[in-house]
């Protein structure tokens, strides 16, 4: 079997190659394993590079060396590829994706932690075609992770630090709440004006913020939390909450659904979908449960539900 580390050397405020050759050199001479390492070169690269090895058939285990966006790409270029499975080697800014795995989301910062790790199968969420690991969002926290990206260069700015730059930019200075037609399943909604609209199969977004703590990567169903037009004071109380999993402090504005399917349509193309920190924009928007499973490996024995809440049907 073959290991390759795809390593995105843009990712992250510190170059880290020198680290992931280090730790490919390591796996090399200490297990005798088929190392190799790949540079991506461009938005898109690393998809391209692993879809195309994972059509060969061969059996390889990839190493996404980057932040979340590398591992979407990642997951992109091999969902439904039975013979192929990924890991993540965080030297990206945010690494939201890891944080699912509670205690353990440190251990991939090593390989000698990967690479004979068990494999086990994820959920994805479709977006007009695009596969997302964790959250699938649209609305003001849309807004908010395009723009961070503006701001993640500035010095003393961590991953959380750049979102809540952006989210009080976006706060101050623009509408809160976009005029859509949204369907649930078969049903739509009677609102017609939202304020952010996200579709979760993990937990965590915008450098830790937690919208639905009972979502699950492998159950086989997507939390989809809605929240109305709100005014800016009662916006205010409602972010700190909302960053912990707390919607339910707040049903007058804010409610989880399970429906199979999202729609999103609007008059205009201005629906911002962010898709695990990569943003489209579009004037209709389906998500959905994929009908392709993610193989991950990790640390023997991580969990990615981790951190899930406990629910009422997981109690004893």
């Amino acid at each position: 079997m073959k290991h390759i580390f795809i390593i995105n050397p843009a990712a992250g405020k510190k170059d880290g190659r020198a680290r992931v050759y280090a730790m490919a050199e390591k796996l090399k001479n200490e297990h005798g394993l088929d190392v190799e390492c790949m540079l991506t070169r461009s938005p898109g690269h690393a998809m391209a590079l692993t879809r195309g090895i994972a059509e060969t058939g061969s059996p390889v285990r990839f190493y996404a060396c980057g932040g979340d966006g590398t591992a979407n790409e990642v997951a992109n270029g091999i969902a439904g590829f039975p013979r192929v499975a990924m890991t993540c080697v965080p030297i990206g800014t945010g690494n939201d994706f890891l944080k699912n795995f509670g205690a353990d989301a440190a251990k991939f910062a090593d390989a000698e932690n990967l690479w004979n790790g068990d494999v086990q199968q994820l959920d994805m969420i479709d977006c007009n075609g695009r596969l997302c690991l964790t959250i699938a969002c649209a609305g003001l926290d849309a807004r908010i992770a395009k723009d961070v990206h503006r701001f993640s260069a500035v010095p003393l700015l961590d991953g959380k630090g750049s979102y809540v730059f952006s989210l009080a930019v976006n706060f101050l200075f623009k509408p809160i709440a976009s005029r859509w037609t949204v369907t649930l399943g078969d049903t739509e909604l009677p609102e017609k004006d939202f304020a952010v609209i996200a579709v979760c199969n993990g937990r965590y977004y915008g450098g830790g913020f937690l919208p639905v703590a009972e979502a699950r990567m492998n159950d086989g169903v997507l939390n989809t939390l809605i929240v109305k037009k709100v005014s800016r004071p009662a916006f205010l109380k409602f972010i700190t909450p909302y960053s912990r999993g707390e919607y339910d402090k707040f049903p007058q504005f804010a409610a989880c659904y399970t429906a199979p399917c999202i729609r999103i349509c609007s008059e205009r193309a201005d629906i911002v979908t962010c898709l695990d920190g990569e943003c489209i924009t579009a004037d209709d928007v389906t998500i959905r449960l994929s009908d392709k499973k993610l193989n991950f490996f990790g640390p023997k024995g991580c969990d990615p539900n981790a951190t899930a809440k406990e629910t009422e049907t997981d109690a004893p």
